[in-house]
């Protein structure tokens, strides 16, 4: 039992690193079988619903993953402008670890399956509401008044996506950078 678990796990791993890389449509089935050096028949075995299934999956868990990084990093930053450079710094390192192939875990997916997949669309939504609710949190420790955390929460993140969609195109994480100065002052303005 202990190899059928492994096998799905580096299935969901090398898939949710392809979608991430190449997108939901640019990824194909026998590519994640084979660079996860999974039988051919596991895909099926684990994920009877096939690529949306493994898409969704993978999503949501390793959403949750970056998900659960970012909230280590909100918890130890000392105030609204160093937890929203930290966040930055976060995922400006994956970009330059991956010499910029690999972007927002979640936007990719989110952004060729969400007019076209409901399943995708959820699956995507619900990690990023997650991360939503604990950037809203970590506002509200900061000082942030709790009718103003969850607004500038919806900023602060959808600032910093555009930002890694910038950083990326750019192969410069410079925009991050200057994105998430901005973000801080207004957290600590807001703050007052």
């Amino acid at each position: 039992m202990a190899a059928q678990g492994e096998t799905r796990e580096r299935v969901l791993r090398t898939a949710a690193e392809l979608f991430q890389r190449q997108g939901y449509h640019g990824t194909g089935l026998t590519q994640v079988l084979k660079e996860s050096r999974a039988p051919k028949g596991s895909l099926y075995f684990h994920f009877p619903d096939g690529k949306e299934q493994l898409a969704s999956e993978a999503v949501a868990r390793f959403g949750r993953e970056v998900g659960g990084s970012l909230a280590q990093v909100l918890v130890t930053a000392e105030g609204g402008r160093s937890g929203v450079a930290a966040i930055g710094k976060h995922f400006a390192r994956s970009l330059l670890e991956s010499d910029f192939t690999k972007g927002c875990p979640l936007a990719t997916v989110a952004l060729e399956t969400a007019a076209e997949n409901e399943t995708l669309r959820s699956a995507c939504d619900g990690v990023y509401g997650e991360w939503e609710e604990g950037i809203a949190l970590a506002l509200r420790g900061w000082g942030v008044p709790e009718e103003k955390a969850e607004p500038l929460a919806a900023l602060v993140l959808s600032s910093l996506q555009g930002a890694l969609i910038l950083a990326r195109v750019r192969k410069d994480v410079a925009v991050i950078d200057t994105v998430t100065a901005q973000l801080g002052d207004l957290v600590e303005q807001s703050a007052d």
